[in-house]
């Protein structure tokens, strides 16, 4: 069989740069390795139908420092690259010669970032969520990050590999979004984690992770995420999480049910079931009613008998009381000997308190100061003991995974080529 006829079996070769910078067919995929045509054809792919200037392609293949031979160099390049596509049964005029720079001709079938394009284009018009996911879900199986790390070029990563990867970053987002939406929040954990993890600084991951974490009843590993990208943002960059984020990390400290999945086009504020936003306050004597996690009725309180005197709902909850919710809600973490870790947050609610504090009215009984000694990483003594009952929070969650591997296998052996 001749060399003509095996081409024309295979089938119509594809170029890849959602990945590794290779061509495949049904037989194989040749995965082109480092060389001034490699960087060449990675420019052209990553603008495919548009014309790329010389200049362009002088600064991706050479850098800043442009040779005086650049010019004839250029065309050496595209000549090689024309042979190579040979072998593959490519159109030598695949890439087009134009006044002032080439151009790549290039379609979904032939190129997979335009089948990726397509492919969101066609999720964005469905009518339901559940053909909206499983589009992107196809097109993200397209990706292998991280991108183009056979082609050395400083320019290309620099100036056109960010874009590529916000385009992943946009409808990944958009896939738990819609998980979401469809209240699958435990099963969108498995690659909503690592993905948060891997890219700390893009905080609506974080924000997903959260409310995931939460709508699952896992509390304590919805703060600890909360934490985790807090020390993170504070280590890095010297702020603080957005307001989204620290929004719903009030909504968990306070015990708040979920108000309502936001729809995966708009992300709404999180609000308390009365409609008004979440806003720290002045802390006060609770009662029994207003505690999170506890009836108002006196009946159904559990604290065992001879522990404390009958509770009245519409009277001050008791401090052993106040401490135990304290530490369901993960603001206060138990320690030996009755010692008790405070909450930054809890703190800042104390402090607070104490400075806007009016005197208590006739008859009344004044809210009990803050403990002064209560700072970062001090323990101290408190008045009562909560019921040993009360729940531990969740122990913080370490590591960082690695970043989520898209599913996609190569369909042919890979093998190194070069031009």
């Amino acid at each position: 069989m001749g060399e003509s006829e095996i081409i024309a079996e295979r089938a119509p070769a594809r170029f890849t740069v959602l990945g590794l910078l290779a061509i495949a067919d049904s037989h194989e995929v040749a995965v082109l390795q480092p060389s001034k045509p490699a960087a060449l054809l990675a420019a052209l792919l990553v603008r495919p139908n548009t014309v790329v200037s010389v200049e362009s392609l002088q600064r991706v293949i050479w850098g800043e420092e442009t040779p005086a031979t650049a010019k004839a160099a250029l065309q050496t390049c595209v000549l090689r690259l024309r042979r190579l596509f040979g072998k593959y049964g490519i159109a030598g005029n695949t890439i087009e010669a134009v006044p002032g720079g080439y151009r790549m001709a290039a379609d979904p079938q032939t190129l997979d970032l335009l089948r990726f394009r397509s492919l969101v284009g066609r999720a964005g018009a469905a009518g339901d969520l559940g053909t909206e996911l499983a589009l992107l879900r196809s097109a993200l199986a397209l990706w292998q990050l991280p991108l183009l790390t056979n082609v050395h070029s400083d320019a290309l990563h620099r100036d056109d590999v960010p874009g590529l990867t916000e385009e992943w970053l946009r409808s990944t987002e958009r896939v738990f979004d819609i998980e979401l939406a469809l209240g699958r929040c435990r099963e969108a954990l498995a690659d909503l984690r690592p993905v948060a993890h891997a890219h700390p600084l893009h905080e609506r991951f974080s924000e997903q992770l959260v409310e995931a974490l939460h709508r699952s009843g896992r509390r304590g590993e919805a703060l600890a995420e909360c934490r985790r990208v807090k020390d993170h943002l504070l280590a890095e960059l010297g702020v603080d999480p957005g307001p989204a984020l620290q929004r719903l990390e009030l909504v968990i400290l306070r015990g708040e049910p979920w108000p309502g999945a936001p729809g995966p086009t708009a992300r709404r504020a999180a609000v308390v079931p009365s409609g008004r936003p979440l806003s720290p306050g002045p802390l006060r004597a609770a009662t029994l009613a207003e505690l999170p996690g506890r009836s108002a009725d006196p009946v159904t309180d559990d604290t065992p008998q001879g522990q404390g005197a009958h509770r009245d709902p519409g009277g001050p909850a008791t401090g052993e009381l106040v401490l135990a919710t304290l530490v369901q809600a993960g603001l206060l973490e138990e320690a030996p000997h009755g010692r008790y870790r405070v909450h930054d947050l809890l703190r800042t609610f104390t402090r607070a308190a104490a400075g806007s504090r009016s005197p208590a009215p006739p008859g009344r009984a004044a809210d009990p100061q803050p403990d002064p000694r209560a700072d970062h990483g001090q323990e101290h003594r408190a008045d009562h003991r909560p019921d040993r009952r009360a729940e531990r929070p969740a122990e913080r969650r370490r590591g960082c995974p690695e970043l989520l591997e898209s599913p996609r296998q190569p369909a042919a052996p890979l093998r190194p080529t070069e031009v």
